[in-house]
């Protein structure tokens, strides 16, 4: 209980109650609905007229799914998510052998998340039989044996699978940073060398959709918090012809402070363009290497900061091309990945 409550103070949640879990699946829930019933004096919840019940182990349920389940609940009094079967259910004999095969067509994975009306599912639970509370799974199949209710079947996403074994850990976060690398937030604060920063945009544009191709360096509080509620999580900061990490600190600052409680970690690149005839590169690696204690005081605030140097001549604009080319890959590549242990590293084209 402890441990859940550190959570929901770390991420704010307003709308969270704790109700002490059973020894059981059905026990657990039991108690979250007489919790909702008003049977425990300490919490004052109102009783909902459709309640879901969801698994943490199927983490990536859709919004759209629940408002079919709530849906088809407040219409049939019950229901739920199926997926199909990907194998074929068989019956082995007390031998160990084959004693029949279902035929996979006409079956369906029961999945989460099912909803109820709130009556149909307290009144089951209240007269479920200890070896239901103990031993039973399904919470539809109580329903219609104790409240004579028949579920109406939704077809769920293809994202409701469970977190089952070790190895399904390593797939959900693949699905996860899949998820939020799709967007990035290019910024500038500069119109200067136009050519470069739209360049870089479209290459970036090919393997992440961008979320404003250009934004004002160290936008004001308000649009910050638009960036945050399209759910973007990744912000490219272009240098034009400076090494110094001034509008990189001015912008993660700024993402900070709207966003103090993040669910994932931001990727900040910084990205510094120097044109070798203008810029020496020994003259700005004294300013450069700062970004590596940067990057630890920051990554303590979920943020993993990486430096991206292109070091190009104007003289040469196919070179030039090829360079911010090999620049967007390894932005690109930054951002997918999101690895903790290269925050810091300056990535040299």
């Amino acid at each position: 209980m402890d441990t859940m409550m550190a959570i929901i103070q770390r991420y704010q949640h307003q709308r969270v109650t704790l109700v002490e879990a059973g020894a059981t699946r059905h026990q657990s829930i039991f108690n979250g609905l007489k919790a909702l019933a008003g049977d425990h004096t300490d919490i004052k919840l109102s009783t909902p007229t459709v309640v879901i019940i969801h698994d943490a182990v199927r983490p990536f349920v859709e919004e759209e799914v629940l408002m079919r389940v709530v849906t088809a609940a407040k219409d049939y009094g019950a229901a739920g998510a199926i997926r199909p079967l990907v194998s074929t259910v068989i019956t082995p004999s007390a031998d160990g052998c084959l004693d029949q095969s279902l035929e996979r067509a006409k079956h369906r994975a029961s999945e989460m998340p099912q909803a109820f009306l709130f009556d149909v599912i307290y009144r089951a639970y209240c007269q479920c039989s200890d070896h239901d509370m103990e031993f039973g799974t399904e919470c539809l199949h109580l329903a219609l044996k104790y409240g004579q209710t028949k579920a109406k079947l939704v077809e769920g996403s293809p994202d409701l699978w469970k977190v089952t074994y070790r190895r399904d850990l390593y797939a959900m976060e693949s699905i996860i940073k899949d998820k939020i690398s799709q967007q990035i937030c290019v910024v500038t604060d500069t119109k200067k060398d136009a050519v470069c920063i739209s360049f870089l945009q479209e290459l970036l544009k090919k393997q992440l959709e961008v979320q404003g191709s250009s934004v004002t360096m160290c936008p004001n509080a308000q649009d910050l918090q638009k960036i945050f509620l399209g759910d973007c999580y990744n912000f490219v900061c272009i240098n034009m012809m400076t090494c110094d990490l001034h509008q990189t600190r001015k912008l993660v600052d700024g993402l900070e402070s709207t966003a103090p409680c993040l669910l994932y970690p931001l990727v900040v690149v910084s990205v510094h363009f120097l044109d070798s005839q203008n810029i020496s590169l020994s003259d700005g690696m004294k300013e450069l290497m700062e970004m590596k204690d940067f990057a630890k005081e920051v990554q303590k605030r979920n943020v993993f900061l990486y430096g991206v140097l292109i070091y190009f001549t104007q003289d040469d604009p196919q070179q030039l091309q090829e360079d911010i080319g090999q620049g967007a890959t390894i932005i690109a590549a930054l951002i997918k990945d999101r690895n903790a242990g290269l925050t810091g590293q300056l990535l040299r084209v």
